[in-house]
Formats: structure tokens, C-alpha cells, sequence
């Protein structure tokens, strides 16, 4: 007799949309397995290391042999008060480490365990499009429904909300923001918080700002925060991470901030699943905040170089980028005459022929077709490389024949 076939449609992985950029990161790593030199722009991973005192603070609490135990789910308190000490340095924001902050493993686990906790099946979330996958698919795995409104900070942003709030049935629960937007770099003011504040509070939704590129700002235009608005704690909590500041990428530190209800539903959830990150870790972490600040600044100016040296050798090549304002992305059209490709084909084709990876558009969105996001963590000497390599690439389909 036959064995009864399991049925293996779950409901929450039918759920989730195919992840696109995956085929390209597929293709990225069979190239590189085969041999092949590939400049990988693609995925935002710093290549450049942590700072010296961060890794000794990592080996030396590492080597106590009453280190190695479980660690606490919200964070170690000297952590969460070194992150509420760099809200008050950068920010003047006032947070109260206990009831305020909350430590999470990096800052797309801390979205994702917030999803979980504040969000029923059938609920509506707005979320940018394009925008970070977890901005949605978080929410999309915890039940919700997705509203898209558009990323950039124009008039039709607030008409999109407001036409949200009026037709969404059941009314959105949630707005996502993300500035420094990954993917698209656009940044915003503090004039647009304060609106965004009063929005939400006018419209009783919650707010979820994702500042994960808090210090990669450029042209010296420090990012502001939405907790800067007075009142915005009544609406709204912020992640940040280390992953770009500190080039933590790989070490999953993360943070939550802001309403007192919002994080107490975050660290109860994350109390169920998972005791925390090594300890070891947040003590280094804890050296990243409180010591010395001039690698974030050395960082800052290293990636604007990078930004510089790309927009000027791209343009070179035939290929002009917008020069990105803030973050480790630039936000590319696609070359007009191959736009008829999609960005999904002409990543491919970017990969196959010029050895350069780099992320379609639309694996951020729908809106995100007719774009690339190149990330900004190969040197200048790479980045002029590849720069060449997409000359030839361009010239081979007979685009921009004549670029100098």
C-alpha cells in the first residue's frame, strides 16, 4: 500500500513571495566556485573590519570561563545603557535603558520578533515599496496583510497615507519607514518626522523607523531620528544596529528604542525565543559604543570616497548613478536603451558578462523594477574594475559605443 504524501504547503512559507535575489546570489557563487574573479556589489557586507579594541574586548572577555553560560534575551544592562548614552550623545534623546531599550541580533531579527508581537493574522501594515525585504516579509510571516505606500517623501507619500487610512479595511496598524531608505538611499529631514509624528498620532497607528544607516550620512548631513520629535515615544520605536557603523556585520547586534509598550511586547516575545546574544559579543559591543568614536567618523569618509569614485567611474564607463546621499547603496536606473530587460535579466546579464554582481530592483518591490542597488564594499581600485568591465559589457550591446 502506498504511503499517505505528507502535504507540505505551509501556510506561512505559501505566504512568502519568491525571494528574486537569491537567483542572482546562486549565480554569483556557482561563477565564483568555477573560478571566475567576481566584484560583488551586490549584498551590503562591509568588507572593512571592526575596530582593534572592539576585537580585544571580544578575546578577553571571551577567555573567563564564567562567560560561556546563557545571556539575557533584552541585553546585558551595561549594553542597553551604552545604547541609551549614544541616543543622548547623537540624538539629545533620553532613554531609559530599562524600559526603553531592548537588545536584538541584529536589527532584521529585532523587526521580524516585533512583527510576531504586535501583529494578527488578517491586520494591515503599511510598508515602503521598494524597501528592505524584512519590512515586509516580517510582517507577511506574522500574518499580516501588506499596504505598499511609496518610499520617496514627496506629496504623494502623504496622499498615499491618507488614502490608506481611509479605504484599508481593516484599518493599517502599522506604518514602516526606513531612512536612510535601503534600498533607494533617500533620506529625510527632522520637518518630516515631526509631520509623520502628528500623523500618527491624528491616526492612531504605530510607527516603526528602521535607522540602521544612522552614521552613513554624507556631504556632512548628519540623519536625524524620529525620537528627536518631542512626543514621538508615544507612537514610535527605532532599530539601529552595529553592522554598518562598527562593521559588525556578522556579530548580529541590534537595538530597539523608544515606546515602553512596543518594546515590552519585543522583549517578551524574544523571552520565548532566545536567550540572547553571546556575551562575549555584548561586552565588545558595549566597547564599540562607549570607546573611542573616530573609526565611525574614518568609516563615514571612506564611503563617501567610495560613493565619489563610483559616480565618477561608472559615468566614465556610460552608465550614470545618482549620487547617493546617505547609506552603502546608490539606487541605479537601468541604462535606458536595456531598460526593455528588467533589472532580474540585466543583473544577470551584468554578472555573466562584466563579472559584476549587483542587486535587480525588483527583489525589493515591484516598485523597485528598473533598478539596480550597488553596494558600495569593494575598494576604489575594485569599483574602478568594475566600472571597466561594464564599459565593455555596455559597448558589447552596442550602448554608449562613444563613452570616453
Amino acid at each position: 500500500m502506498q504511503a499517505e504524501v505528507m502535504d507540505t504547503e505551509f501556510y506561512r512559507i505559501k505566504r512568502l513571495p519568491p525571494y528574486v535575489i537569491a537567483e542572482v546570489n546562486a549565480m554569483r557563487h556557482a561563477a565564483r566556485q568555477a573560478g571566475r574573479d567576481i566584484i560583488d556589489l551586490g549584498m551590503g557586507n562591509p568588507d572593512l573590519p571592526p575596530p582593534q579594541h572592539v576585537i580585544d574586548k571580544l578575546c578577553e572577555v571571551a577567555s573567563k570561563p564564567d562567560a560561556h553560560g546563557y545571556s539575557q534575551s533584552k541585553g546585558i544592562p551595561g549594553l542597553r545603557k551604552a545604547q541609551a548614552n549614544y541616543y543622548g550623545r547623537r540624538f539629545g534623546v533620553e532613554l531609559d535603558p530599562e524600559r526603553e531599550v531592548v537588545v536584538t541580533m541584529g536589527s532584521k531579527e529585532g523587526l521580524a520578533s516585533l512583527a510576531t508581537a504586535i501583529t494578527a493574522p488578517g491586520d494591515v501594515v503599511l510598508a515602503p515599496n521598494p524597501s528592505y525585504p524584512i519590512h515586509t516579509f516580517g510582517f507577511m510571516v506574522a500574518g499580516a496583510t501588506i499596504r505598499a505606500v511609496p518610499t520617496t517623501p514627496d506629496a504623494e507619500y502623504w496622499e498615499s497615507l491618507d488614502r490608506a487610512m481611509k479605504f484599508t479595511v481593516p484599518r493599517p496598524s502599522v506604518l514602516v519607514v526606513n531612512f536612510p531608505s535601503n534600498p533607494t538611499a533617500e533620506v529625510v529631514d527632522l520637518a518630516f518626522y515631526e509631520k509623520l509624528v502628528a500623523w500618527a498620532k491624528e491616526n492612531k497607528i504605530w510607527v516603526i523607523s528602521d535607522l540602521a544607516y544612522s552614521e552613513l550620512y554624507f556631504d556632512g548631513k548628519p540623519t536625524p531620528s524620529i525620537l528627536q520629535v518631542p512626543g514621538a515615544k508615544d507612537v514610535a520605536v527605532e532599530f539601529t544596529s552595529l553592522s554598518k557603523t562598527f562593521s559588525m556585520a556578522g556579530w548580529r547586534i541590534g537595538f530597539c528604542v523608544g515606546n515602553r509598550d512596543l518594546i515590552s511586547a519585543l522583549t517578551r516575545v524574544k523571552s520565548y525565543l532566545d536567550y540572547g546574544a553571546f556575551t562575549p559579543i555584548q561586552a565588545a559591543a558595549c566597547a564599540a559604543l562607549n570607546g573611542p568614536q573616530d573609526i565611525v567618523d574614518r568609516n563615514r569618509e571612506l564611503y563617501q570616497k567610495r560613493r565619489d569614485v563610483m559616480v565618477e567611474a561608472f559615468g566614465r564607463a556610460g552608465w550614470d548613478i545618482p549620487p547617493p546621499p546617505a547609506s552603502m547603496f546608490a539606487w541605479v536606473p537601468l541604462p535606458p536603451s536595456l531598460k526593455h530587460m528588467g533589472s532580474l535579466e540585466f543583473a544577470k546579464q551584468l554578472l555573466t558578462h562584466a563579472e559584476v554582481a549587483v542587486a535587480p530592483g525588483v527583489g525589493f518591490g515591484e516598485q523597485g523594477e528598473g533598478f539596480v542597488r550597488i553596494a558600495m564594499v569593494e575598494n576604489e581600485q575594485r569599483l574602478r574594475q568594475a566600472a571597466r568591465n561594464v564599459k565593455r559589457y555596455l559597448q558589447q550591446m552596442g550602448v554608449n559605443t562613444t563613452a570616453a
